[in-house]
């Protein structure tokens, strides 16, 4: 294993990456970061402005560097924005690390993010969009991970308990 994060969460726009990586931290008593909250610190604008200003290939060549800083610098729990994994150098350096890949169903998707206006590649037919974005991605998230824990149905609480729970890490 390679040093870096206990762990490293991914999975799409949503899914509640931010929220269960807070507690996983919380529970093996360690430092949480978000890279999307790495950006948005750096850039001081917002990933959605972002996005619309700079278009997309900028933003994820923000990201990827964001990712490969928060991979060589932090120990903890490492949440990822959703389409970090598109590419090939972060796949290449998640490898070695404890990756999970939080999933959910496109009806619970379209639940968490079908109205969120800062979620600028859902603006237009929320629920086609994120089909498509998991067509995209879905073999990626799965290529990096060392365990899927699916969220649907479950509270933030149960989903970090199975993050855990996969990972066979214990609470501190």
């Amino acid at each position: 294993m390679t040093a870096g994060p206990l762990v490293v969460l991914v999975g799409p726009m949503g899914v509640g990456k931010s929220t269960v990586g807070a507690l996983v931290a919380e529970r093996l008593g360690c430092a949480y970061r978000d890279t999307d909250d790495d950006i948005v610190a750096d850039k001081g604008r917002t990933i959605a402005d972002i996005f619309v200003d700079e278009g997309e290939p900028v933003f994820r060549a923000i990201e990827k560097s964001a990712v490969h800083k928060a991979l060589a610098e932090h120990d903890g729990v490492l949440a990822l924005g959703g389409g970090s994994i598109l590419d090939a150098d972060t796949r290449a350096l998640l490898a070695g690390h404890r990756v999970v890949y939080l999933s959910m169903d496109v009806e619970e998707a379209v639940q968490r993010t079908g109205l969120n206006a800062a979620r600028p590649l859902l603006a237009v037919n929320p629920r086609r969009q994120w089909r498509e974005l998991m067509e995209a991605r879905r073999h990626l998230y799965t290529e990096v991970a060392r365990a899927v824990v699916p969220t649907d149905g479950r509270t933030p609480e149960e989903v970090a308990q199975a993050v855990l729970d996969a990972l066979e890490l214990k609470e501190a």
